[in-house]
């Protein structure tokens, strides 16, 4: 997201390629190989500049797996921003992002986010189509429930394989709903209860967005909790010989779903940090685990 310049109408140059370019060439000798993308990001122009790099650097495509996402729109003029899940827009924004990427293929597309009123005889359709023609090899979905899931898997013949979800130690509704069950604050969490269990039972590898938790552990602490919290994720990066922030993402890479942190970060030393993440198993003990759980929580668990 963090790439192709302004948000604004305002063209990429030269700078912004470059730019791409060193963030890739980090990520890849960080370990890292899947790159996160959509369409939106930027207004396009992410994936853009990605795609300049991949013209300029011969044999890159094939070490590196190409994920993006659509069924958002931005706002327009006088229409507000909305999801479109229709199958032509689908169709649509999957060859724009083709065209941007510079590829003839997409690894992964996931669908951005759920669109109330779409069809889903019609979207599963459109997956399949974009599958058959040779434009898509697999598909997933993002800020998706398993019972949406679930839905949509009824209408298409190819397997989801992804969906990814804002999970953090900041963000920890997704595991906060496994233990306030028959407690007072459980109606609080918002979860959609099953989620987890869903994708478990039926292949789909969760992806963690928002991994970093927007640095508040590592930089931007404002609270109590996130001083705290902080100051263990140092100590605990000393012991073991990484940073704070591959302990950040090794807590949700410990956790038995395999969850998958998209680190989301264009900054060549932030990339640098979770080099350890795609290098090295978590070595969070259980204890470690539940320790930062509890203390970024700021209160015992039920």
């Amino acid at each position: 997201m963090g790439l192709g310049g302004s948000w604004d109408e305002t063209p990429y140059g030269t700078a912004e390629i470059d730019e791409a370019e060193a963030a890739i060439q980090t990520a890849l000798d960080s370990g890292i190989t899947v790159f996160d993308h959509a369409d939106i990001y930027r207004r396009g122009k992410s994936e853009a500049v990605f795609g300049e790099v991949l013209a300029r650097t011969p044999g890159l495509r094939e070490r590196i797996v190409l994920q993006t996402k659509c069924g958002i729109r931005q706002a327009d003029g006088t229409l507000p921003g909305l999801y479109d899940l229709r199958a032509a827009t689908i169709a649509r924004r999957a060859e724009e992002s083709l065209t941007r990427l510079r590829t003839d293929v997409l690894d992964v597309l996931l669908l951005h986010r759920p669109d109330p009123l779409a069809d889903p005889a019609e979207t599963g359709e459109a997956l399949s189509a974009l599958h058959r023609q040779g434009l898509v090899r697999q598909f997933g979905v993002s800020n998706m429930s398993g019972a949406q899931i679930a839905l949509l898997k009824q209408h298409t013949d190819v397997p989801l394989v992804a969906n990814q979800l804002e999970m953090s130690l900041a963000r920890r509704d997704w595991v906060e709903d496994g233990v306030l069950l028959n407690t007072p604050a459980a109606a609080r969490s918002g979860f959609p209860t099953g989620t987890l269990e869903y994708c478990l039972r039926h292949g789909i590898r969760l992806q963690a967005w928002g991994a970093l938790a927007q640095g508040r552990f590592t930089g931007r602490q404002q609270t109590p909790e996130e001083r705290a919290t902080a100051a263990l994720l140092t100590t605990l990066a000393e012991a073991k010989g990484t940073t704070p922030e591959t302990i950040l993402l090794w807590w949700l890479q410990r956790h038995p779903a395999r969850i998958a942190p998209v680190i989301g970060t264009a900054r060549p030393s932030r990339i640098h940090a979770c080099r350890d993440a795609a290098l090295r198993p978590p070595e969070l003990t259980h204890e470690e685990w539940y320790v930062l759980w509890v203390t970024a929580r700021g209160a015992q668990l039920p």
